[in-house]
């Protein structure tokens, strides 16, 4: 049986279900404007990946900065999201291992995949 972690927001409150944000609220760019994060016990439980702020969307080339919950998310658990938000096309688009984005760090490391070594449990 798997246990599903609690949902908690990045404005620090424990989530209801909903399918796609905890809010229907947008900021003027479109952005959501809360979003989903792990719970602080779940953000306990360690990195698997580094700590990364920036993205590139590859389709426009904008680098978009995350909320810090959010990056602290990605790096625990990488798949975590689905999607996520670019800065220059004001919308937000897939992540994972085909997805719209990569890390600005260089790597190529598509955002929301794990490094090979991580997935062998090293960090």
């Amino acid at each position: 049986m798997k246990i599903t972690p609690k949902r908690c927001t990045a404005k620090g409150r424990l989530a209801e279900d909903r399918p796609v944000a905890p809010t229907d609220e947008r900021l003027g760019d479109g952005q959501h404007a809360d979003h989903f994060v792990l719970c602080p016990e779940d953000l306990e439980k360690g990195r698997v990946e580094p700590l990364r702020t920036k993205y590139i969307h590859e389709k426009c080339g904008t680098v978009t900065t995350m909320p810090a919950l959010c990056a602290e998310t990605y790096a625990v658990q990488p798949e975590y999201y689905g999607s996520t938000f670019c800065c220059g096309c004001k919308d937000y688009f897939p992540v994972g291992e085909n997805g719209e984005f990569v890390w600005d760090d260089g790597s190529g490391q598509k955002v929301g995949t794990r490094r090979p070594t991580a997935a062998k449990g090293e960090a």
